[in-house]
């Protein structure tokens, strides 16, 4: 994501100048060529939280159940059937006759070492996904009984989004790096190639189950190239060497339109870009990011309606409420809203004892020109924000790490239609957790452990009331995802923000 707006522009205009047509995609070959940027530190979908790993889960790994991508229904997958055994125990009938990649039989046995394995993992991603598992027992080969650990009703959301079943036997044998190296899973694409950080080969599972929901795919091969930059990327789109780029600058948007040969296409997605603030102290006791009065100043500086509009762009909105507003609970009334009002800002600043100011540090991976408006914003008001571009890896470590006074990224909640997805991630006193605030805490806690809807809705109204108040979690704008492909692709953005090229084919 490095370089400059019109840098990047350049590569889309020097392209057409020069009278470069992009080559045919690779359908003599039955091949789609996918450029992404952010390399894959670990294709095992538990070890990274990076969008582009979730995306080769879910083409090579099956869960029990499917949400479908266009009406959000949980449908059947591994498990044909499942029913409530009361509040916190659900049995699940497996489906039979279903194989991994290298041809083990799949059963109960994979489902209870999956979810065992899980509760006793201290190196998981995103190990919030996971809190409300209590286990998993074998009735039979085929029934499997989960238990939870409390009340929590997105429990099917999660299985189906964040619950690929391992394959116990192999995965024994080869051992947790072996795993990573050379996944397998029951999906319907193989993983027949994990080149470092650079290259990921798919080939479709000729053998996959007839009556999935995902269907069996009608692209043969993927080949999956990762760069390290949106430049590139562009690059490999224009010079025929590329058949499917994705969010890359708005800004480019129409000039990827305008080429015959390419498709462009915006969606909006449930992903919300924020700007994290250090109101717990984390990188020190003096950081001025510690006084609220300094958080609402930042909140009240930034103009998020026009970033939205103009850098965002397509029908990305601002947001009050940190979540998504389709996501329960997602109550924005609840929320403060910081109109841009810079006036007030430097206002608080003075309150706060900062009249001139203070430096700081922004890390983030976000596009630069998004980072650069956020620096204009604050340095109007006083804040002067030293950008620390990274890759989104090396940003979240140190986020994890407690260095960042201020952080800016986005969050996907996992595509999963619940704030239960969006608030634990950032408010439970984990390491991306910057407020660390006991009542909110509870709130969240609260909210994700009972039936009640009102129950719940309630406690999340007023968690996010809190939030907002104290200002350390702002966020900022709707995400509206761009995709660059061949005219000769069928393909279809979905809102959870998860590409499925297994329901994509040749014209």
């Amino acid at each position: 994501m490095r370089g400059r707006t019109w840098w990047r522009m350049g590569v889309v205009a020097a392209g057409l100048a020069c009278g470069v047509v992009p080559a045919m995609a690779q359908k003599s070959a039955d091949t789609l060529r996918v450029t992404w940027r952010d390399s894959i530190p670990n294709v095992d979908f538990y070890y990274n939280s990076l969008r582009n790993g979730y995306i080769i889960q879910i083409h090579a790994q099956d869960g029990l159940v499917y949400r479908d991508p266009d009406t959000f229904q949980i449908k059947p997958l591994l498990a044909t059937s499942w029913k409530p055994v009361d509040d916190t125990t659900i049995d699940f009938e497996l489906r039979q006759g279903v194989t991994f990649h290298n041809g083990d039989k799949f059963s109960a046995d994979d489902v209870v070492y999956t979810v065992n394995g899980l509760l006793n993992d201290k190196d998981l991603s995103v190990p919030s996904n996971y809190l409300f598992l209590a286990g998993a027992e074998k009735l039979d080969d085929y029934h499997v009984r989960l238990k939870l650990k409390r009340v929590f009703p997105a429990a099917l959301q999660y299985i189906a989004m964040v619950l690929p079943i391992y394959p116990k036997a192999y995965r024994e044998k080869v051992g947790h790096d072996g795993f990573s190296k050379a996944p397998i899973g029951t999906g319907p694409y193989k993983i027949t190639k994990v080149d470092g950080v650079t290259e990921i080969d798919l080939e479709r599972n000729e053998a996959y189950f007839a009556d999935s929901p995902k269907a069996k795919p009608a692209i043969r091969f993927i080949k999956i190239h990762e760069v390290a930059d949106a430049a590139t990327e562009m690059a490999e789109l224009l010079g025929g060497r590329a058949d499917w780029i994705w969010d890359f600058s708005p800004d480019q948007f129409d000039a990827v339109a305008a080429i015959p040969t390419l498709t462009a296409l915006r969606a909006e997605t449930m992903r919300v870009a924020y700007l994290q603030l250090d109101a717990a102290g984390r990188t020190g006791a003096g950081n001025p990011l510690t006084k609220e009065k300094v958080r609402q100043a930042i909140a009240y500086a930034l103009d998020r309606a026009t970033m939205a509009k103009q850098l965002m762009q397509g029908n990305s909105r601002p947001l009050d409420a940190p979540c998504f507003p389709t996501q329960f609970g997602c109550d924005q009334a609840a929320a403060v809203h910081y109109g841009y009002d810079p006036a007030k800002a430097k206002q608080l600043l003075a309150e706060a004892g900062y009249p001139n100011g203070f430096d700081t540090e922004l890390v983030t991976y976000l596009l630069p020109q998004w980072n650069g408006a956020l620096q204009g914003y604050l340095q109007a008001v006083g804040i002067r924000a030293h950008i620390n571009q990274l890759q989104v890896s090396a940003v979240i470590q140190q986020v994890q790490a407690g260095k960042t006074p201020l952080n800016a990224g986005s969050w996907g909640s996992y595509s999963i239609n619940d704030v239960s997805a969006f608030f634990p991630y950032f408010f439970t006193g984990s390491v991306n957790d910057y407020t660390r605030d006991p009542a909110v805490e509870k709130l969240v806690a609260d909210g994700g452990s009972v039936t009640d809807p009102d129950q719940r809705r309630k406690a999340y109204s007023e968690a996010i009331k809190l939030i907002t108040e104290q200002a350390a979690f702002v966020p900022l704008f709707t995400y509206v995802k761009t995709y660059g492909f061949s005219r000769q692709l069928n393909f279809k953005g979905f809102p959870d923000e998860l590409p499925r090229f297994y329901l994509s084919s040749w014209k």
